[in-house]
C-alpha cells in the first residue's frame, strides 16, 4: 500500500490531526461504552440490552467501514474524513437534545456510521502521507493515540457521568468532533485519489478470502472482542468487587495505557526484521487469553491484572495487523484496505459483546467470558499450527 506521493515523512503539523481523529473515535467508543453499565443516571441494567448498545457502535462500523473506505479511494480520504467528523459531531448532539432510551440508540448507531468514514480515512491519510519503509512504526504511532482515547474516554467519562449523568458526555463528544474537523480542514493537504482499477465482487471476496488477509484480520478481531468485552462488561464485574465508576473508568485507563506502550514497540520491532506478523499473534493472544481469565476473578487485582493482559495483547497484534494487510494490498487501494482491516476489528469489538451477553443472560457473566476465552484460545493454537510449516 505505498504510494509515490509519500517519499518522505509527512510533517508533523499535517499528521496530528489525524491522530486526533482516531483519538475521537476511540474516546467516543469506549468513554460512553465503560459508563453504560454503570450507577450513572441512563445507565443499563439489562445484560442483554448492554451487549446490544456496546454491539450497536461496532456493528454500524462493521457494515459501513469497507464502504467508505473504498469511498475514501475514489474521491479521496480528506473529504470522507470530514463528513464523518461533522457527522460524529451532530449524532453525539442528537442525544444531548433528545435524552431518551430510544435517541440513545439512534446516537450510538449514528456514532458508529460517522466513525466508520472517518476513522478508515484518518488511517488511510496516515498511510499515504508516510513512506513504506516506516509502515510497522507509522500504524504503531497512529495506534498509540488512538490507545490515548481509549485511555482517557473510560477515565474521563466514568468522572463526567457520575457527576452529571450521560449527556454531558455527549455533549463533549459533539465538541471534539467538530474541533477535530475544523484542525484537519486546516492542516491535512488535499491528496488526489488513487486511480480506480477496475474490481469485480468476486475479485474483492477471493482477496477477502486470501490467508494472506484472514488469518492476521481474524487474531485481530479475537483480540479486539476480547478488548471490548474489559471494557463493556467492567462495570457490572466490577459492582460485583465493589467498585465504582471512576475505579473502572481507571482499571479500562490501565488497559489501554499497555495497548498503547505496545504498539510503537512492536511496529518498530517489525520494521526492523526482530519481528513477525505470525510470531506477534502467536503471543499476543495467549496474552489476550490469559487477560479475561484473569478478569473473571471479580476482584481489584484480577480486573487490573486482566486488563493489563488485555491490553499488552491487542497492543502487539495491532500494528503488525495493520501492515501486513497494507503490505498485501494493491497501492491503488489503501482505503479499502484499511476499510477490511478495521472491518474485522469492528467485527470483534460488536461480536464479544453479543456473545458474552447471549451467553451470560442464560447462564453467569463469567460463563460468557469463559465462552469467548475458548475462542480465543482456539485462535492461538491455529495461529501456531500454521506457522509450523513456514519455519516462522
Amino acid at each position: 500500500m505505498s504510494t509515490a506521493s509519500a517519499a518522505r515523512t509527512a510533517p508533523a503539523r499535517q499528521i496530528w490531526p489525524l491522530y486526533a481523529a482516531g483519538f475521537t473515535t476511540a474516546f467516543g467508543a469506549h468513554g460512553i461504552a465503560v459508563s453504560l453499565g454503570g450507577p450513572a443516571a441512563g445507565a443499563v441494567t439489562s445484560l442483554l440490552v448492554l451487549g446490544g448498545l456496546l454491539a450497536l457502535y461496532d456493528g454500524a462500523e462493521v457494515l459501513l467501514k469497507p464502504l467508505f473506505g473504498t469511498l475514501a479511494d475514489r474521491i479521496g480520504a480528506r473529504p470522507v474524513l470530514l463528513g464523518g467528523l461533522i457527522a460524529f459531531a451532530a449524532a453525539s448532539a442528537l442525544y444531548v437534545v433528545a435524552d431518551s432510551p430510544g435517541w440513545l440508540w439512534a446516537a450510538r448507531l449514528g456514532q458508529g456510521a460517522a466513525a466508520s468514514a472517518f476513522s478508515p480515512s484518518a488511517s488511510a491519510l496516515v498511510a499515504r502521507l508516510n513512506p513504506a519503509s516506516t509502515r510497522g512504526r507509522t500504524f504503531g504511532s497512529y495506534g498509540f493515540h488512538k490507545s490515548i482515547g481509549y485511555t482517557l474516554g473510560p477515565l474521563l467519562g466514568g468522572v463526567l457521568v457520575r457527576a452529571t449523568g450521560l449527556r454531558p458526555l455527549f455533549a463533549v463528544l459533539a465538541v471534539l468532533g467538530v474541533a477535530v474537523a475544523v484542525w484537519a480542514a486546516l492542516a491535512v493537504p488535499v491528496l488526489p485519489p488513487l486511480p480506480n482499477a477496475r474490481q469485480t465482487v468476486l475479485d474483492l471476496a477471493r482477496r477477502l478470502a486470501d490467508p494472506a488477509f484472514l488469518a492476521p484480520t481474524s487474531a485481530l478481531a479475537a483480540a479486539t472482542a476480547a478488548l471490548s468485552v474489559e471494557v463493556g462488561f467492567l462495570p457490572v464485574s466490577g459492582r460485583a468487587a465493589g467498585l465504582g465508576t471512576v475505579a473502572t473508568g481507571a482499571a479500562v485507563s490501565v488497559l489501554a495505557v499497555c495497548a498503547a506502550a505496545g504498539q510503537p514497540r512492536a511496529g518498530r520491532a517489525l520494521d526492523h526484521g526482530r519481528l513477525t506478523t505470525r510470531t506477534g499473534i502467536a503471543t499476543g493472544l495467549p496474552l489476550a487469553t490469559a487477560g479475561l481469565g484473569c478478569a473473571m476473578l471479580s476482584r481489584l487485582t484480577g480486573v487490573l491484572l486482566g486488563a493489563a493482559l488485555i491490553g499488552a495483547g491487542t497492543g502487539l497484534i495491532t500494528p503488525l495487523v495493520f501492515a501486513a494487510l497494507a503490505a498485501s494490498t494493491p497501492t491503488e487501494r489503501p482505503g479499502q484496505a484499511i476499510g477490511a482491516a478495521e472491518h474485522g476489528r469492528e467485527l470483534g469489538d460488536a461480536g464479544g459483546p453479543l456473545l458474552v451477553a447471549t451467553v451470560a443472560s442464560l447462564t453467569t457473566l463469567t460463563h460468557g467470558c469463559t465462552a469467548l476465552g475458548a475462542l480465543l484460545a482456539l485462535g492461538t493454537v491455529l495461529a501456531v499450527v500454521r506457522r509450523r510449516p513456514v519455519g516462522g
